[in-house]
Protein backbone atom coordinates (compact mmCIF):
# COMPACT_ATOMS: atom_id res chain seq x y z
CA UNK A 1 0.00 0.00 0.00
CA UNK A 2 3.14 2.59 0.70
CA UNK A 3 4.13 1.66 -2.57
CA UNK A 4 1.32 2.15 -4.47
CA UNK A 5 0.72 5.53 -2.66
CA UNK A 6 4.49 6.57 -3.64
CA UNK A 7 3.87 5.66 -7.15
CA UNK A 8 0.43 8.02 -7.30
CA UNK A 9 1.91 10.72 -5.55
CA UNK A 10 5.06 10.72 -8.31
CA UNK A 11 2.45 10.34 -11.04
CA UNK A 12 1.06 13.11 -9.99
CA UNK A 13 3.93 15.28 -9.16
CA UNK A 14 5.05 14.01 -13.15
CA UNK A 15 1.25 15.24 -14.38
CA UNK A 16 1.45 18.66 -12.32
CA UNK A 17 5.40 19.03 -13.95
CA UNK A 18 4.41 18.77 -17.02
CA UNK A 19 0.97 20.66 -17.60
CA UNK A 20 2.98 23.74 -16.01
CA UNK A 21 5.82 23.35 -18.23
CA UNK A 22 3.56 23.24 -21.63
CA UNK A 23 1.69 26.37 -20.21
CA UNK A 24 5.35 28.12 -19.81
CA UNK A 25 6.61 27.57 -23.42
CA UNK A 26 6.39 30.20 -25.89
CA UNK A 27 6.41 29.51 -29.20
CA UNK A 28 8.98 31.05 -31.27
CA UNK A 29 8.80 31.76 -35.07
CA UNK A 30 12.00 31.49 -37.39
CA UNK A 31 12.44 33.99 -39.81
CA UNK A 32 14.66 32.90 -42.96
CA UNK A 33 16.57 34.93 -44.73
CA UNK A 34 15.21 34.87 -47.84
CA UNK A 35 11.91 36.14 -47.40
CA UNK A 36 10.63 38.73 -49.47
CA UNK A 37 10.79 42.57 -48.04
CA UNK A 38 6.79 42.48 -49.02
CA UNK A 39 6.32 39.18 -46.43
CA UNK A 40 8.08 41.20 -43.85
CA UNK A 41 6.23 43.82 -43.78
CA UNK A 42 3.04 42.09 -43.85
CA UNK A 43 4.35 40.45 -40.90
CA UNK A 44 5.44 43.50 -39.05
CA UNK A 45 2.14 44.76 -39.98
CA UNK A 46 0.35 41.93 -38.51
CA UNK A 47 2.70 42.03 -35.46
CA UNK A 48 1.29 41.19 -32.02
CA UNK A 49 0.22 44.28 -30.60
CA UNK A 50 1.75 43.66 -26.99
CA UNK A 51 5.44 43.31 -29.08
CA UNK A 52 4.54 46.73 -30.22
CA UNK A 53 4.06 48.13 -27.04
CA UNK A 54 6.72 46.24 -25.65
CA UNK A 55 9.25 48.03 -28.14
CA UNK A 56 7.59 51.63 -26.92
CA UNK A 57 7.68 51.05 -23.46
CA UNK A 58 10.19 49.76 -20.70
CA UNK A 59 7.40 48.73 -17.42
CA UNK A 60 5.28 51.97 -18.26
CA UNK A 61 7.41 54.37 -19.45
CA UNK A 62 7.90 55.40 -22.54
CA UNK A 63 10.81 55.13 -24.58
CA UNK A 64 10.09 55.84 -28.01
CA UNK A 65 10.79 59.12 -29.82
CA UNK A 66 7.95 60.10 -31.91
CA UNK A 67 6.38 62.74 -29.71
CA UNK A 68 10.13 63.88 -28.73
CA UNK A 69 10.90 67.68 -29.86
CA UNK A 70 14.64 69.47 -29.51
CA UNK A 71 15.02 71.99 -27.25
CA UNK A 72 18.36 72.11 -29.01
CA UNK A 73 20.06 70.40 -32.23
CA UNK A 74 20.54 66.90 -30.77
CA UNK A 75 19.28 67.78 -27.06
CA UNK A 76 15.47 66.33 -26.71
CA UNK A 77 13.21 68.58 -25.01
CA UNK A 78 11.41 65.97 -22.93
CA UNK A 79 11.47 63.25 -20.27
CA UNK A 80 9.02 60.37 -19.45
CA UNK A 81 7.24 59.26 -16.03
CA UNK A 82 5.80 56.41 -14.35
CA UNK A 83 2.44 55.81 -13.47
CA UNK A 84 1.86 58.52 -10.19
CA UNK A 85 5.81 58.61 -10.38
CA UNK A 86 7.88 61.51 -10.01
CA UNK A 87 11.00 59.51 -10.03
CA UNK A 88 13.81 60.06 -13.00
CA UNK A 89 14.41 57.28 -14.66
CA UNK A 90 18.24 56.62 -15.98
CA UNK A 91 16.82 57.87 -19.77
CA UNK A 92 15.22 60.85 -18.19
CA UNK A 93 18.47 61.44 -16.27
CA UNK A 94 20.64 61.25 -19.27
CA UNK A 95 18.38 63.88 -21.62
CA UNK A 96 18.37 66.28 -18.22
CA UNK A 97 21.80 65.96 -18.32
CA UNK A 98 22.18 66.97 -21.92
CA UNK A 99 19.72 70.00 -21.38
CA UNK A 100 22.32 70.91 -18.58
CA UNK A 101 25.00 71.00 -20.77
CA UNK A 102 23.19 73.01 -23.55
CA UNK A 103 21.96 75.60 -20.67
CA UNK A 104 25.33 76.10 -19.01
CA UNK A 105 26.69 77.29 -22.76
CA UNK A 106 23.46 79.08 -23.08
CA UNK A 107 23.29 81.68 -20.07
CA UNK A 108 21.00 83.87 -21.78
CA UNK A 109 18.49 81.15 -22.18
CA UNK A 110 15.32 80.90 -19.54
CA UNK A 111 13.26 77.53 -19.47
CA UNK A 112 9.72 76.45 -18.81
CA UNK A 113 9.50 73.18 -17.60
CA UNK A 114 6.19 71.88 -18.09
CA UNK A 115 4.90 69.17 -16.06
CA UNK A 116 2.20 66.70 -17.68
CA UNK A 117 -0.18 63.68 -16.43
CA UNK A 118 -2.10 61.21 -18.15
CA UNK A 119 -6.13 61.52 -18.45
CA UNK A 120 -6.64 59.01 -15.38
CA UNK A 121 -7.33 60.89 -11.99
CA UNK A 122 -8.58 64.22 -11.05
CA UNK A 123 -8.04 67.52 -12.43
CA UNK A 124 -6.76 68.57 -8.86
CA UNK A 125 -4.50 65.53 -8.50
CA UNK A 126 -2.86 65.17 -11.75
CA UNK A 127 -2.18 69.39 -11.03
CA UNK A 128 -0.28 68.50 -8.12
CA UNK A 129 1.20 65.53 -9.98
CA UNK A 130 2.87 67.95 -13.08
CA UNK A 131 3.88 70.01 -10.56
CA UNK A 132 5.86 67.38 -8.78
CA UNK A 133 7.22 66.07 -11.96
CA UNK A 134 8.51 69.42 -13.32
CA UNK A 135 10.13 70.61 -10.05
CA UNK A 136 12.07 66.85 -10.04
CA UNK A 137 13.38 67.69 -13.81
CA UNK A 138 14.03 71.38 -12.19
CA UNK A 139 16.03 69.92 -9.02
CA UNK A 140 18.03 68.14 -11.80
CA UNK A 141 18.57 70.39 -13.98
CA UNK A 142 19.97 73.07 -10.78
CA UNK A 143 22.10 69.48 -9.45
CA UNK A 144 24.08 70.31 -12.69
CA UNK A 145 24.59 74.00 -12.51
CA UNK A 146 21.38 76.13 -14.07
CA UNK A 147 20.49 78.43 -11.64
CA UNK A 148 16.91 78.26 -10.20
CA UNK A 149 16.36 82.00 -11.69
CA UNK A 150 16.49 80.95 -15.27
CA UNK A 151 14.05 78.13 -14.86
CA UNK A 152 10.23 78.42 -14.18
CA UNK A 153 7.90 75.41 -13.17
CA UNK A 154 4.20 75.20 -14.98
CA UNK A 155 1.29 71.91 -14.77
CA UNK A 156 -0.91 71.27 -17.20
CA UNK A 157 -1.70 68.32 -15.46
CA UNK A 158 -4.17 66.15 -18.22
CA UNK A 159 -5.27 69.32 -19.80
CA UNK A 160 -2.32 69.08 -22.14
CA UNK A 161 -2.17 65.65 -23.92
CA UNK A 162 0.30 64.94 -26.58
CA UNK A 163 -1.46 61.87 -27.60
CA UNK A 164 -5.67 61.59 -26.81
CA UNK A 165 -5.59 57.79 -26.93
CA UNK A 166 -7.17 55.86 -23.98
CA UNK A 167 -4.69 52.87 -23.80
CA UNK A 168 -1.44 52.12 -22.14
CA UNK A 169 0.85 53.79 -24.90
CA UNK A 170 -0.58 56.93 -25.10
CA UNK A 171 -0.77 57.56 -21.22
CA UNK A 172 2.55 56.67 -21.12
CA UNK A 173 3.72 59.70 -23.56
CA UNK A 174 1.77 62.25 -21.59
CA UNK A 175 2.82 61.26 -18.48
CA UNK A 176 6.38 63.54 -19.30
CA UNK A 177 7.98 66.92 -18.28
CA UNK A 178 8.71 68.91 -21.36
CA UNK A 179 11.72 72.16 -20.85
CA UNK A 180 10.52 74.78 -23.14
CA UNK A 181 12.46 78.24 -23.82
CA UNK A 182 11.05 80.71 -22.37
CA UNK A 183 13.16 84.17 -24.44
Amino acid sequence: MNLSKILKNAFLIVIFGLIVTACATKKSVKTTTTESSTTKAAETQKADPIEKLDALMQGDVYIGSDTVGELASGVPDRVFFATNETILTTASRETLRKQAAWLRQNSDVTVVVEGHADERGTREYNLALGERRANAAKDYLMTYGVSSDRIKVLSYGKERPVDSGSNPLSWSKNRRSVTVKAN
